[in-house]
């Protein structure tokens, strides 16, 4: 069956923003200079005073090179123990691994899939030196908690914004609250580039030191290696670009947030349906549109019939993936991830998304439950 309804798509949704997005690109062409060169230097500056004043932004490689280096910048390594939600993307998990520390897993809310302090509190022990709160699809996590809970027990808070660009908690942004946070500018987010790029962000000057270091071969000064580091830089294509589509952010997710609205409206007391909660004091702003229904797989085949696309975020829980068997879990250790991993689905929702297709959407899921 032909896709009638992509679950994603490129948009040209604010009129004129493709033809800025071609003319920077062949600006930065004609410049010749394609590494940490001026688009990055303004990108890091202009993305940091969006999220808050004060802020650095460092841009890097991709998000999971910035979740890897934010790690390291606050010295987490081999025997410390770092507190990630179980239901988050498998990025997560690896990126701790990566610096030689232990995942220990914590279910989440069950109203709003994030990680919270009551919850973390329990799986601290004395190994224990951070907490790795994820603002999953796009919903802030409630962050004082958490950084209440951190320093009643002397941890970093690195914050994984991979999916929340522009995401708030009680008004303020975030990747604005711990001691470091990772974005994402995959393609598809919220904020995404015409490749790969990712940046950490912080408030610490000694953190930021170490990433402007670390990123680039661990050099202060060109040929002077001051740590042994890494190649990971954001280039100066995916900075003009990523220039441009920030100063659109809001109006996408606005967007988002309306075609949002329209299915909480459309689709509540349907069925089984369980539809995405904001939780008090948060914002969300919709990376994904997730739905749960013990009916998911049946639902998403009668979707796909008429050319509906929806994606499922994520199948598998981390503790139950194949790679993590040494970490000694075992399928009901966490009930909550699994259960999600079994009703979750993803429904069609971006910028560009027209009425027609939404109304589309609509009516399958209606009509499935009829």
């Amino acid at each position: 069956m032909q896709e009638q309804v992509p679950f994603f798509a490129f948009r040209n949704f604010v009129p004129g923003v493709q033809q800025q997005l071609e003319q920077a690109l062949v600006q930065a062409a004609q410049r010749g200079n394609f590494i940490l060169g001026e688009e990055v230097q303004l990108f890091e500056q202009e993305f940091a005073a969006y999220l808050a004043e004060g802020a650095t932004a460092l841009g890097v490689g991709n998000g999971y090179d910035a979740l890897v280096i934010s790690l390291k910048a606050l010295g987490i390594g081999a025997g410390s123990e770092v507190l990630v939600p179980s239901n988050s993307y498998m990025a997560t998990v690896n990126a701790v691994l990566h610096v030689g520390a232990r995942p220990v897993l914590v279910e989440p809310d069950a109203h709003s899939y994030n990680i919270t302090a009551a919850n973390a509190e329990n799986a601290i022990k004395p190994s224990t030196k951070a907490i790795l709160p994820v603002h999953l699809y796009g919903q802030a996590c409630h962050m004082n908690e958490l950084l209440q809970l951190a320093q009643k027990y002397n941890l970093s808070v690195i914050e994984d914004c991979a999916q929340a660009h522009g995401a708030t908690y009680n008004s303020q942004k975030v990747g604005t609250f711990g001691d470091a946070a990772a974005f994402s500018f995959y393609p598809t987010k919220n904020l995404g580039a015409m490749g790969d790029g990712g940046a950490v962000v912080t408030h610490n000057a000694m953190v930021a030191d170490y990433v402007k270091q670390y990123r680039n071969y661990g050099q202060k000064q060109k040929y002077i290696g001051q740590l042994v580091g890494v190649n990971s830089r954001l280039d100066e294509i995916q900075a003009a670009i990523l220039r441009i589509k920030l100063q659109h952010l809001e109006q996408y997710n606005a967007e988002r947030q309306r075609l949002a609205k329209v299915y909480l409206q459309e689709l509540q007391n349907i069925g089984d349906l369980i539809l995405p909660v904001t939780a008090q004091d948060c914002s969300h702003v919709y990376h994904i549109f997730n739905i749960r229904t013990k009916y998911r797989d049946a639902l998403q085949t009668h979707l796909k019939e008429p050319g509906i696309s929806t994606a499922i975020h994520y199948p598998v829980p981390v503790h139950l993936q194949p790679a993590y068997t040494f970490l000694g879990h075992k399928t009901g250790d966490f009930p909550v991830a699994e259960e999600w991993a079994q009703t979750s689905l993803s429904l069609p929702l971006y910028p560009g998304l027209t009425e027609a297709e939404q109304e589309q959407v609509i009516q399958a899921v209606q009509v499935f439950y009829k």
